[in-house]
């Protein structure tokens, strides 16, 4: 499976190394993805991999909404 949050699609990002020589080596970033259960609508649970920056926000707007 990608490395993509499946809620908002944050993907990999591509960069340079760059050494004290100036030398440039290409890099990838990759988005901190965390396995979390989400329950749905009708009452199952589901396996989703989401971006712990993502996850952030999801509790933030949950502890607004309950306040």
């Amino acid at each position: 499976m990608a490395r993509r949050c499946q809620v908002t699609g944050k993907g990999p990002l591509v960069g340079n190394n760059v050494s004290h020589a100036h030398n440039k080596t290409k890099k990838r970033q990759l988005p901190n993805l965390r396995s979390v259960k989400v329950t749905l609508e009708d009452g199952t649970t589901k396996r989703i991999k989401v971006a712990a920056s993502t996850l952030r926000t999801m509790r933030k707007k949950a502890a607004q909404a309950q306040a």
